[in-house]
């Protein structure tokens, strides 16, 4: 019964070899992703060593060797000749006891297999597998694992392209804080100065403040809550210039202070609200701030009463195809709903709700706890 038991769950030797296979991948990969530094070689050169079922292993970039494990250490200094063979070569070359020479009694270091990792048409660096003789099947089984190291850190180029184009959206962001709202809101204050001087300082210091936060360099994520305080100092401003014409209602349910989540998601919403409910009509403008707990998910929504939106545009600019012809409020509506998908995937992107003359409404939803999200 037990035999029966193995061969019905543990499959045949083939089987488990394959498992063990994938399962020394899945435990190397991490560190691969993390790109080629001396770090994450060291920690994944061990799996590698047993996807190959080497006596040695190093890894090394397009310098030197970044992480060696297993026997034959003394060997190390060894690998920049082999490395710059084979980076004149640009493929897979095997190196036999006169490229290693050893007066150790024993070293299972005798021979060797370099495979170059590539990475978009460009070599990044070699897997070196030692063993005490060659044979076919190692060249081809070192080719075939540095094939498979070569895509894992070209996902880490990726991650890190994502990451930096993130960075890049932020101060874009940044960036679009308009130059005529720092002059007005400069004006606002001044005006203030010489006929109630304690409110000029207060306005002074929450400009001060507002600039702080929106131009921070730390972090990719904040809290709900600090991401509302900045947005109140923006609504102070401008209802230092605007007076009663602007209107604001905020609803925040205390819940959802603590929610993480992408730094200026939100404030730019607002502002693009507060234009589109005053900027071009000489009436009271509206603009309401609302954030609900809604089961796993948190639901913030700004909606302004004013000019409205053709739809149509509003849609391309989500799409990113509108382009920059000085539509502020589009281009910060596209950067948001683009960094919103791209932490929270696809079904957490904004929802926006408009007509020409009916107002604009932006929803924004995002989960309450997700992996990798942290103020």
């Amino acid at each position: 019964m037990a035999r029966t038991w193995r061969r019905t769950h543990l499959g045949t030797e083939a089987d488990r070899a394959t498992f063990r296979t994938l399962h020394q991948a899945s435990l190397a990969s991490p560190a691969l992703r993390e790109g080629l530094t001396e770090d994450s070689a060291t920690r994944a050169a061990g799996h590698l060593r047993a996807l190959l079922g080497t006596p040695a292993l190093a890894v090394t970039d397009t310098v030197g060797c970044l992480a060696w494990d297993g026997a034959g250490s003394h060997h190390r200094q060894q690998v920049r000749t082999l490395l710059g063979a084979t980076l004149e070569r640009g493929r897979t070359r095997s190196f036999d006891r006169g490229d290693l020479g050893c007066t150790t009694t024993g070293c299972e270091v005798r021979t060797a297999v370099v495979s170059p990792l590539v990475v978009d048409d460009r070599i990044v660096g070699t897997l070196v597998a030692f063993a005490p003789y060659p044979t076919a099947g190692l060249a081809r089984a070192t080719d075939e694992v540095a094939t498979w190291v070569s895509g894992q850190l070209a996902l880490a180029e990726l991650e890190l392209s994502r990451t930096r184009l993130a960075e890049a959206e932020v101060r874009a962001l940044r960036a679009q804080i308009s130059p005529h709202f720092v002059y007005n809101s400069l004006g606002a204050i001044a005006s203030f100065v010489r006929t109630d001087p304690d409110r000029a300082r207060e306005l002074l210091l929450e400009f001060a403040d507002f600039t702080r936060y929106s131009f921070r360099r730390h972090g990719d994520y904040t809290t709900l809550a600090e991401e509302l305080r900045s947005i109140e100092r923006y609504l102070l401003l401008e209802q230092a210039r605007f007076g009663d014409r602007l209107q604001v209602t905020l609803s925040i349910a205390p819940e959802v202070l603590g929610v993480a989540v992408p730094f200026l998601c939100v404030q730019p919403l607002v502002e693009n609200a507060v234009r589109h409910g005053l900027e071009g009509v000489d009436r009271v403008g509206h603009v309401t701030i609302t954030a609900r707990d809604r089961g796993q998910d948190c639901v913030i929504e700004v909606e302004d009463d004013g000019a409205g939106e053709d739809p149509e545009r509003v849609r391309r600019a989500l799409a990113g195809t509108l382009s920059t012809d000085g539509a502020h409020d589009s281009v910060g509506l596209g950067n948001v709903d683009a960094r919103l998908r791209s932490t929270y995937g696809d079904d957490y992107g904004l929802v926006v709700e408009t007509a020409p003359g009916a107002g604009t409404k932006v929803v924004v939803r995002v989960p309450k706890f997700a992996a990798g999200v942290s103020a």
